[in-house]
């Protein structure tokens, strides 16, 4: 069938961009792979890195959270992500809107490396508005897929990476979650995985802190 025909341009984009500083391709068994997400069910078999890859070993606390977040939670999101820096962990999201950028913004704020898992090729920044953000997060930390030169953000795709969010930390923090959410699923990945899972409480009244509390 086509899926056997191998994507040649696709192959010579992957080859150029490796050729460039900071540009890594971590294979599953092989030396440099984060040990945290090789002990993880089903783990991917290839990860590109943008950055300083030396920091996926490090110890880090996934921070996730509504890309429809609220003012309170954006700020929530921001503190402890700085404060979790300030004492020498990483940060680790997945560059969407919301609490994801928050928690990266507030990393970079405390000095401390971030990682960003996306849901498309490295080389295709998404959301576009966050392309300033990639760069600081590329700077002092790591961009990271799983995903070959090529690949848009299509919706299944997000679902996938929650489990590199996830599998390359210790634990995860949820801030603000509807009940039906990626977050959640992160989550779900990290309890699935052994890891520590966190939630921030908030209004009852609130739909998206209904996930956090059902994880509570």
């Amino acid at each position: 069938g086509r899926s056997l025909v191998p994507d040649w341009a696709s192959a010579d984009r992957a080859c150029a961009w490796l050729a460039e500083p900071d540009h890594h391709l971590l294979i599953l068994g092989e030396p440099g792979y984060p040990s945290r997400l090789a002990a993880c069910p089903a783990p991917p078999l290839l990860l590109f890195v943008d950055g300083q890859a030396q920091c996926l070993d490090r110890p880090q606390i996934a921070v996730v959270g509504s890309r429809q977040a609220s003012p309170l939670g954006m700020d929530t999101a921001y503190v402890l992500a700085r404060q979790l820096a300030e004492h020498g962990l990483v940060v680790t999201s997945g560059l969407a809107r919301g609490i994801d950028g928050a928690a990266h913004r507030g990393a970079l704020a405390g000095d401390g490396p971030t990682v960003a898992v996306l849901g498309c090729a490295v080389d295709h920044i998404y959301p576009r508005q966050h392309r300033g953000l990639a760069e600081q997060v590329r700077a002092s930390g790591a961009l990271v897929s799983e995903f070959p030169f090529g690949a848009v953000p299509l919706p299944a795709n997000f679902p996938r990476r929650n489990r590199i969010i996830s599998g390359l930390a210790v634990g995860t923090l949820v801030v603000e979650a509807a009940l039906r959410s990626g977050s959640l699923s992160t989550a779900l990945h990290a309890l699935e995985q052994g890891r520590e899972v966190f939630a921030v409480p908030g209004s009852i009244h609130s739909p998206l802190t209904k996930g956090c509390h059902a994880l509570i």
